[in-house]
């Protein structure tokens, strides 16, 4: 569950906390693109390290560490899904093309996993939710996802609750084969849905009691503005994406595995 650690917001003093929220998801597509189009490990590794700054000017280092921690599980499932596919079509043959494709494929999942986590740490739901309604869309909208963002990790914390309270009790989740393991979760997922039903209720009840959706014209304490460091950071998405597609067009990208050949000999 450490993974949905890096969804929930951490209240620092940063000025990454302090960025426009909607400059910040500009800034994650931009990187979500710039990811996509490459399958070579060099800028992967480039787009890796350029986050890095960002998360240690957030202050969000112990965190971050966790949700990478938390994503090792599914990078592992990529990374072996992609080498026995490699190794397959190679003619059951390891080559070391094969292999950095693999690990290609699996720091792109780490890549995007980091800047999804280090957007959620640094933003407000609050915030998020007021940038949502100033880019015009429907309240019900950013309502619901707002929400959203704050009951995952909600239901995580409880989620890992209930493991801790069914162990405690002599449930092994670790024993037995595949199918075993699968049915030792139902005393963990009904639990866990039973209460995901009442806290929806009660949330429902809570909104009809604040006579939710009665007007349709809102307002808010607080307008969202852009300040320097919003444009400073519009500045470097453009030139991240910009670099990240001039150099797929136009440069060839040599293999890593060949640039540590041509430094070492």
């Amino acid at each position: 569950m450490s993974v949905f650690d890096g969804l929930k917001y951490r209240r620092v003093y940063s000025p990454i906390h302090n960025l426009d929220p909607r400059i910040k998801f500009i800034y994650v597509c931009a990187i979500f693109a710039a990811t996509i189009i490459y399958w070579e490990l060099p800028p992967l590794i480039t787009l890796f390290l350029i986050q890095v700054p960002f998360v240690v000017l957030a202050g969000v280092q112990r965190e971050w560490i966790r949700s990478m921690r938390g994503a090792a599980f599914l990078a592992t499932i990529i990374f072996v899904t992609n080498f026995i596919f490699s190794y397959i079509s190679a003619g059951y043959t390891v080559t070391a093309s094969n292999l950095e494709y693999a690990i290609a494929m699996t720091l792109r999942f780490i890549v995007l996993v980091e800047s999804f986590s280090v957007f959620f740490l640094t933003t407000s739901p609050d915030h998020l939710g007021l940038a949502l309604e100033q880019t015009r869309i429907p309240y019900e909208f950013c309502f619901a996802f707002t929400t959203a963002v704050r009951f995952v990790p909600v239901l995580a914390e409880e989620a890992q609750t209930i493991i801790d309270a069914q162990k405690a009790r002599g449930l092994e989740l670790e024993r037995g084969n595949f199918l075993k393991r699968i049915r030792n979760y139902i005393p963990i997922l009904i639990p866990l849905i039973v209460s995901a039903i009442r806290r929806s209720l009660e949330l429902a009840e809570a909104m009809e009691s604040r006579a939710w959706g009665a007007t349709e014209k809102r307002t808010n304490l607080y307008v969202l503005k852009m300040h320097r460091g919003d444009l400073l950071l519009i500045a470097i998405t453009i030139l991240i994406l910009a670099v990240a597609i001039y150099v797929r067009l136009f440069l060839e990208i040599p293999p890593l595995s060949s640039l540590l050949r041509g430094s070492f000999f």
